[in-house]
């Protein structure tokens, strides 16, 4: 019995690492860019897009290419938030003894 207690005191401790886990995404900010910083995005952890900046002149190119970079810059950070979820993650479940055989769904 030990073991099924110390693996729920584990599955617990674990739920609260998520969960603080998960606030710290709400915060946590990434810049994602193209065109050699010519669009820049800045969007949180919950992939909110909070702010686009486009360099002086970009507005004097065609309106297809203005557009495919600002998606391409919103496409950048948006890797990287998930990247940085990724790492999050992957971070905690390594601090865990699990059964042998046993795997997360990630």
């Amino acid at each position: 019995m030990t073991d099924l207690n110390e693996l729920m005191k584990q599955a617990r401790d674990m739920q609260e690492q998520m969960k603080k886990a998960q606030e710290e995404a709400l915060s946590k900010v990434v810049e994602g860019e193209s065109g050699a910083g010519m669009v820049k995005v800045v969007m949180n952890g919950r992939h909110d897009l909070k702010k686009i900046e486009l360099a002086e002149g970009l507005l004097q190119e065609d309106k297809e290419v203005v557009e495919d970079l600002i998606a391409a810059a919103v496409n950048d950070a948006v890797r990287k938030v998930e990247d940085s979820n990724k790492e999050t993650l992957s971070g905690m479940a390594s601090g865990f003894k699990l059964p042998e055989g046993f795997k997360f769904p990630f």
